[in-house]
């Protein structure tokens, strides 16, 4: 359980949700592979590499330099892909996707917070295309997430804006708290990977969630909670507590979009399938 609401004479304070893994049970991104291929951005090759590319992330995850990897990639292999019609499918399909596979565990969480006067920002690698529409069904007041250049045709150049991974994250988060005038030492964060240590080490309240070996080892030396996350609840079960109109997602510092991401993913997938 959380402590009781801020004082609001001390400084403001937020809670910072990785996603994948932490908040939703799956990867935002590839969990749209269907709606992908439906939507001709994949081919039906793709979308069956990206049900395995699915259960790879499930059961380990990426290190460091597998996303290092897959970002190279993604930046030559999105280029032309259009904008718009990656944000519609992903607006068609959220309830139908996402909403199924969120954490009861997480959204109890989120309510905590807000309702102890935390700001409440989701921190994700994954693009921002998928991101945001998430912050906003979960009532999230902040987005921070990878960003792909724009052109003026409404395509993925192929050039990477930003991209949320890593140390970049802590980096996001310190702004952040100057902007928004957080006090970073009264702040939480909460994550499932070891590549997020830095975000996490930047606040005074770190939590791993269900952890992967790496990050599972470094809280219990540093003596972090450690939290199990394991029921995947529907938002519309939890009314009232989500029946309001979602919060907007006020920031979104950042890049890849999420049909790219899901195709890099897949590549990694195919990869590290005839590596083996």
């Amino acid at each position: 359980m959380l402590w009781g609401v801020e004082n609001h004479s001390l400084p403001r304070a937020a809670a910072f949700f990785d996603l994948d893994k932490t908040v939703i049970a799956k990867s935002s991104t590839l969990t749209f592979g269907k709606s992908f291929y439906q939507g001709g951005l994949i081919n039906r090759r793709a979308a069956l590499r990206t049900a395995y590319a699915q259960f790879v992330f499930l059961a380990g995850g990426l290190d460091h330099d597998q996303m290092e990897r897959m970002r190279e990639y993604l930046s030559t292999l999105c280029r032309g892909w259009n904008v718009q019609q990656v944000r519609e499918i992903v607006a068609e399909t959220l309830h139908d996707l996402i909403d199924p596979i969120i954490y009861d565990e997480a959204a109890s969480l989120i309510e905590e917070h807000h309702s102890a006067g935390r700001d409440v920002v989701i921190v994700s690698t994954s693009g921002a295309e998928v991101v945001e529409p998430i912050g906003e069904l979960l009532g999230a007041d902040r987005v921070v997430a990878t960003r792909m250049v724009v052109g003026e045709d409404g395509c993925f150049t192929g050039e990477v804006e930003y991209y949320a991974y890593g140390p970049t994250k802590a980096e996001a988060i310190r702004e952040l708290a100057a902007s928004e005038g957080y006090d970073l030492d009264r702040c939480y964060a909460y994550s499932d990977s070891a590549t997020d240590l830095p975000m996490l080490r930047s606040v005074g309240h770190p939590h791993a969630v269900n952890p992967d070996r790496a990050l599972r080892r470094e809280a219990l030396a540093r003596g972090w909670p450690v939290l199990e996350f394991r029921r995947p609840v529907p938002l519309k079960k939890r009314l009232p507590a989500f029946s309001v109109p979602p919060r907007p997602a006020l920031v979104a510092a950042a890049a890849i979009g999420a049909a790219a991401a899901t195709a890099g993913l897949v590549w990694y997938a195919s990869r590290r399938r005839n590596t083996a």
